[in-house]
C-alpha cells in the first residue's frame, strides 16, 4: 500500500477499499463472461435486438473491469485475475442458459442488482476513508447502471 501516503489516503483504508474492490472485479468479470455467451449464443426473433445490446454491454464492461483493476493498483494493491479465483468470490454465478433472450435479460438484471449493491457499500467505505477517486468511479457506475437496468425491465414489459 505504498501509494497511500502519496495519494493522502490511510494504508488500512486502501487495504479494505482495496479488497472490496477485487470482489466487485471478480463479479464484473464474470458478468462479462456471461454476457458474452449471451451474445454469442442468443437465438430466435429477439437475436436481432439483442445481439447488439449484449455486445454494447459487455464493451461497457470490460472497460469497467480495466478501470477497476487500475484503481486497485492506484491504492496500491494487486488486482486479482485469475478466473478460478473470480468464481470462488463472486456472487454472480456463470449462466448456463445463454440462447433464450429473455433468460439472458433476466441473468443481467440479476448481475445488475449484485454489481450496484457491491458499488454502493464502497460509496460508504470510500465516503468514510475520504477516497474520492474510488467514490466518484462508484457513483458514475451506479448512474449509468440503474438506466441500465431501466431499459432491460422495459425491455421484459415489467
Amino acid at each position: 500500500m505504498k501509494n497511500a501516503a502519496l495519494i493522502g489516503l490511510k494504508e488500512t483504508d486502501c487495504k479494505k477499499i482495496s479488497e472490496k474492490l477485487n470482489i466487485l472485479l471478480a463479479n464484473y468479470s464474470v458478468f462479462y463472461q456471461n454476457t458474452r455467451g449471451s451474445h454469442w449464443n442468443i437465438k430466435g426473433e429477439q437475436f436481432f435486438t439483442l445481439h447488439p445490446k449484449f455486445e454494447e454491454l459487455y464493451n461497457s464492461l470490460v472497460l469497467k473491469i480495466d478501470e477497476i483493476a487500475e484503481r486497485i493498483l492506484t491504492l496500491g494493491a494487486t488486482p486479482a485475475h485469475n478466473y478460478s479465483h473470480y468464481l470462488q468470490v463472486s456472487t454472480i454465478k456463470e449462466s448456463k442458459e445463454v440462447s433464450d433472450g429473455n433468460k439472458s435479460v433476466e441473468i443481467i438484471l440479476n448481475a445488475f442488482k449484485v454489481v450496484i449493491d457491491l458499488q454502493r457499500e464502497l460509496l460508504d467505505i470510500t465516503e468514510k476513508a475520504g477516497d474520492e477517486g474510488t467514490n466518484s468511479q462508484m457513483s458514475d457506475y451506479i448512474t449509468e447502471q440503474e438506466k441500465e437496468v431501466w431499459m432491460y425491465n422495459s425491455y421484459l414489459g415489467k
